[in-house]
C-alpha cells in the first residue's frame, strides 16, 4: 500500500496558478492596489477558474491579495510594518550567516553571481539582477549546511518581492545594490568574518529602511 496518495491535478494547477501570479505581482505586471476577477485571471492563464480560485485563497492566507465581496480579488498594498518585520527577520538569520561563512563559503560561485549582477545591472535588467542577488544571499546561507534556514529566508523574500516592493528606480539604482552585495564579498574573500557580518547588516538594513520609507510615505510600486 502507498503511504502517499497522487496529488490531484486541480492541486497542482492551483500550484502553478499561484507562482503566475507572485511573478505577476513582482515584476509590476499584476500591480499592489488593482482589482481583478477570477474569471480575468483564469482566462489568461488558460485554465478553468478552480485552480485559479485556490491558488488566490492560498495567496490570501499569505496576506498577498485580498477578496472583496462581489468586486474579485484585490493585490494588496505593502505596509512599512510588513517591510520592518521581514528585514527584522533577515537580520536575525543572515547577519551570523555572513559572519560564519568566512572560510567556507564557495567564493567562486558568489564571484559569479556577482559578475551576473553587474551584467544585468547594466542592461537594466531588473529581474534578472534580483534573482542573481537571491542566489548570491542563498550561497552564503547554505555554506552552513542548513536547508530549513534557506528555505526560511527565501520564504521571507518572496513576502517582499512578491508584492511588487522595490527600491529600484525609487531610491536607489541596481548599480548602488551590486555595490553593496560588493562589499559583502569584499570580506568573505579576505575571510573577515567580523567585516562580513557588518556589510551584511548594513546592506539589510538599508535595504529594510529605504522600502519601510516608500510605503511609510504612502509610495506604491510603481
Amino acid at each position: 500500500m502507498s503511504a502517499l496518495d497522487p496529488i490531484a491535478a486541480p492541486q497542482t494547477l492551483a500550484s502553478h496558478a499561484r507562482a503566475a501570479v507572485l511573478a505577476a505581482i513582482g515584476d509590476g505586471r499584476l500591480e499592489p492596489g488593482t482589482l481583478h476577477s477570477v474569471a480575468q485571471l483564469a482566462e489568461q492563464l488558460g485554465v478553468s477558474r478552480t485552480p485559479v480560485r485556490e491558488a488566490l485563497l492560498m495567496l490570501e492566507r499569505e496576506g498577498r491579495v485580498r477578496f472583496e465581496r462581489n468586486r474579485g480579488v484585490r493585490i494588496t498594498v505593502p505596509t512599512a510594518h510588513d517591510i520592518a518585520e521581514v528585514f527584522e527577520l533577515r537580520l536575525l538569520l543572515e547577519v551570523p550567516s555572513a559572519s560564519a561563512a568566512a572560510g567556507r563559503v564557495d567564493l567562486g560561485a558568489l564571484e559569479a553571481e556577482l559578475e551576473a549582477m553587474q551584467a544585468a545591472a547594466a542592461d537594466g535588467d531588473e529581474g534578472a539582477f534580483m534573482d542573481h542577488d537571491e542566489r548570491f544571499h542563498a550561497l552564503i546561507l547554505a555554506s552552513g549546511g542548513n536547508r530549513r534556514l534557506v528555505a526560511t529566508v527565501a520564504g521571507l523574500r518572496d513576502a517582499v518581492r512578491g508584492r511588487g516592493a522595490s527600491t529600484v528606480g525609487r531610491s536607489r539604482s541596481l548599480d548602488e545594490i551590486q555595490a553593496e552585495h560588493a562589499a559583502i564579498l569584499g570580506a568573505l574573500q579576505a575571510g573577515d568574518a567580523d567585516r562580513a557580518g557588518a556589510a551584511m547588516r548594513y546592506h539589510l538594513r538599508r535595504t529594510g529602511d529605504l522600502l519601510a520609507a516608500q510605503y511609510d510615505g504612502g509610495v506604491t510600486p510603481a
